[in-house]
């Protein structure tokens, strides 16, 4: 192996195969290992099935990287369903000049994260761009996992009367992410919330049959997370700013970029909309593990207002919080 990947490695050859017997190392099990065109597995009952790419920059960030996020962003998009991950694909399109020991310690952290997350990467494929037709290494997947027969988990299922709960603090990804790129600092570590979520998903489902919608409020943010739930319920929802939980870092950075922490993209946080009757027993079950102890009830699902989302701010006047229009920061997952 060179120390640095060259077009031959995305020829098929030879140098193809010793690149692919390199990513076996690490990512090597007994579905994957077979290098067939398709993995073969066995499926029951009903099915999740979602697919996302990762241009991330830069690929390496507090945090986490592009790797980490590539595997929470797809498990994180199954769990809301209420689906248990299962089987992840992972395609690599290289940049020619991306150094070996760059794409080594990718590999790693996607080995790190799919076992944290419980699943295994069963197929995929690589390509190798010209120097300057890509930027170092983007990343596609696509995931599977199996939904219990009794699970109904939508952004068409919210009700009035519905709680709306927050598992933690917004922004820190994009803010994670931002100031890697531009070299700010802050007085304290700010680190990526990129993180799996499907084990605490799995242990609110265990507590309640009140969960109606859950979603992980990535790009757009919380703001238009909720917007897309408010359209698709035909509901109104009420926040309160005091409620929603902001590091003092990322309220810093907001100021002084001039950027609203409730359109930042979050890769570890959720947003679930529950029976009011279930609330408090979800909230002390999503306090327990380690991705919601800063979990909160932030609004309600009401009648007013019908596909909107309205925030009544700390000085005790009503906001309309809209859907992101444009793209403040691009390249953020």
């Amino acid at each position: 192996m060179t120390d640095r990947i060259l077009l031959s490695h995305g020829s098929g050859g030879r140098m193809a195969h010793e690149l692919i017997q390199s990513f076996l190392k690490t990512l090597g099990n007994p579905i994957l290992d077979r290098l067939d065109d398709s993995a073969v597995v066995e499926l029951s009952g009903k099915v999740a099935f979602t697919t996302d790419s990762h241009v991330v920059s830069p690929i390496f960030f507090p945090g986490g990287d592009i790797g980490k996020l590539s595997v929470c962003g797809t498990v994180n998009d199954l769990s809301m369903s209420g689906a248990r991950p299962v089987y992840l694909s992972l395609s690599f399109i290289i940049e020619e000049g991306l150094t070996v020991n760059e794409l080594e310690r990718v590999i790693v952290s996607i080995q790190g994260s799919a076992e944290e997350a419980g699943v295994k990467i069963i197929t995929g494929d690589t390509k190798v761009v010209s120097q300057g037709n890509a930027d170092k290494l983007f990343i596609n997947t696509a995931g599977i996992g199996t939904i219990p027969n009794n699970i109904n988990i939508s952004g068409s299922n919210a009700r009035p009367g519905d709680k709306v709960i927050l598992s933690g603090n917004i922004g820190d990804h994009s803010i994670a992410v931002l100031s890697k790129r531009e070299g700010l600092s802050f007085t304290t570590s700010l680190q990526s919330d990129c993180a799996p979520l499907g084990h605490m998903v799995s242990q609110m489902i265990s507590v309640s049959t009140g969960i109606r919608t859950l979603r992980d409020p990535t790009r757009g943010g919380l703001a238009s997370t909720l917007n897309e739930i408010a359209e698709q319920s035909k509901v109104g929802i009420r926040i309160e700013e005091k409620d929603i939980p902001i590091r003092k870092e990322v309220l810093g950075a907001c100021e002084l970029l001039g950027l609203d922490p409730l359109y930042l993209a979050n890769e570890g946080k959720l947003v679930a909309v529950v029976d009011p009757r279930e609330a408090e027993t979800i909230l002390e079950v999503m306090r327990m593990n380690r991705y919601g102890k800063e979990a909160t009830i932030i609004g309600e699902v009401v009648t007013e207002h019908t596909g909107r989302v309205v925030m009544k701010t700390s000085l005790g006047t009503s906001r309309i919080i809209d859907m992101l229009v444009g793209e403040p920061l691009p390249r953020i997952c």
